[in-house]
């Protein structure tokens, strides 16, 4: 397959810089920033309430944007997809409207050693508060989650599982159609993180047999402060609202309050509206260019980049070999700060920390890693400049 040459839709990565942080936030290409600032410029009203003409067509233009993330991600219906703020808040939001109102004390959530600490912590304060109780999935030598070891250890009492799709340190997939079935064969719900699948692998809820799955429009190619969650119907209509205000209600009155059906019932206020356009346009964007074709060409750059690192002495590399568009490294006697410092002085842009995953950092006995990510506008010239700034740092630090 051709490799993909797209940089040049992309006005803030200028020549000779080599954006390697994609699995933080992706590059906007120049048809999500046309979108946001027509939505701005030209056709900008309120959504829902309006009964004038523009504030009705940008209702449709919205709307239409439920409808397109439907079709993306194979939902049933555009009603199952709820606009939040991104990944964070959907969680939080099935965190607190289901998990909140199903669980009881004594029950169990699953969770895994590579979770990102948004798929941790809302399920920390749900506990708490219900008296239920969290376990954790080990990984796999290769560092992915180890489903046979879910398998043997998942029970009746647990009611909910939440998994990373792709791991956003390691770059580990998940078989999640499987995971789905073992959290279904004891009667668990599960929800996937697809933060870092949605911009690199074909993802159909359906297929995946999940209950809940959540993405964050900035790491597709869209704009921040817009993300989804997508839920089956059936367990959206018994979900209360999580916030009240505007826009989620039926009728108001000193008495009562009745709310709206789902998705309104979840979207109190003035949504993000322009938010939704640009995530529109970044869906039509990926889909263009083709996920199998994003897919083979970020392995490619996997590829090249785990050879060239794996022939260096002093750099440890994490994860799997087949990795989705990240890697994630060490190198002896060096902080990953510093490494992020001196690649930036050679115009390198990678991630340095722990990257939201701190019980994954303690279980590889490490505080940090130096984290290449890949995207679209990536090509061999961003691991050659890659490999030649570890390759400086390696000497600096010889």
């Amino acid at each position: 397959m051709k490799p993909l040459d797209l940089v040049a839709d992309f006005p803030a990565i200028p020549a000779g810089w080599a954006y390697l942080d994609t699995a933080a936030t992706a590059q906007k290409p120049q048809a999500v920033i046309d979108a946001i600032t027509r939505g701005y410029d030209t056709s900008y009203a309120t959504v829902h309430r309006g009964v004038y003409a523009r504030s009705a067509d940008m209702t449709l233009a919205y709307e239409a944007a439920r409808k397109r993330v439907a079709r993306f991600i194979g939902a049933g219906s555009a009603d199952e997809i709820v606009f939040v703020r991104g990944a964070t808040e959907a969680i939080n939001l099935v965190a607190q409207c289901w998990a909140g109102t199903q669980l009881k004390a004594g029950d169990r959530i699953l969770v895994s050693m590579l979770e990102h600490h948004s798929n941790i912590v809302p399920w920390q304060m749900a506990a708490e508060r219900i008296g239920a109780a969290i376990d954790v999935v080990p990984l796999t030598p290769d560092l992915c989650i180890d489903l046979d070891a879910m398998e043997a250890m998942i029970t009746p009492a647990h009611k909910l599982v939440a998994l990373n799709h792709v791991s956003n340190v390691l770059g580990s997939v998940l078989d999640g159609a499987r995971a789905s079935r073992i959290a279904h064969s004891v009667g668990a719900k599960i929800l996937l993180d697809g933060c870092q699948a949605v911009p690199r692998l074909p993802v159909n809820v359906a297929a995946l047999g999940c209950d809940f799955y959540v993405f964050s429009g900035h790491k597709l190619y869209g704009p921040t402060g817009i993300g989804c969650l997508w839920g089956r119907s059936e367990l959206l209509d018994a979900m209360p609202p999580w916030q009240g205000g505007g826009a989620m209600i039926d009728r108001v009155s000193f008495e009562r309050t009745t709310y709206a059906p789902p998705p309104a019932r979840f979207e109190a206020g003035t949504p993000h509206i322009v938010g939704a356009l640009g995530l529109h346009a970044a869906i039509n964007y990926v889909d263009a260019i083709g996920l199998a074709a994003i897919r083979a060409h970020e392995t490619a750059l996997v590829a090249v980049t785990r050879e060239a690192l794996g022939q260096m002495n002093s750099v440890r590399l994490f994860g799997p070999a087949d990795s989705a568009g990240i890697v994630s490294f060490t190198i002896e006697g060096v902080h990953p700060h510093d490494i992020g410092t001196i690649l930036d002085e050679s115009r390198v842009a990678i991630r340095a920390g722990h990257h939201c995953a701190q019980p994954l950092m303690t279980a590889l006995g490490i505080d940090a890693t130096a984290r290449a990510s890949f995207g679209v506008y990536n090509g061999p010239a961003d691991v050659a400049a890659l490999v030649a700034g570890i390759d400086r740092v390696t000497r600096i630090f010889g």
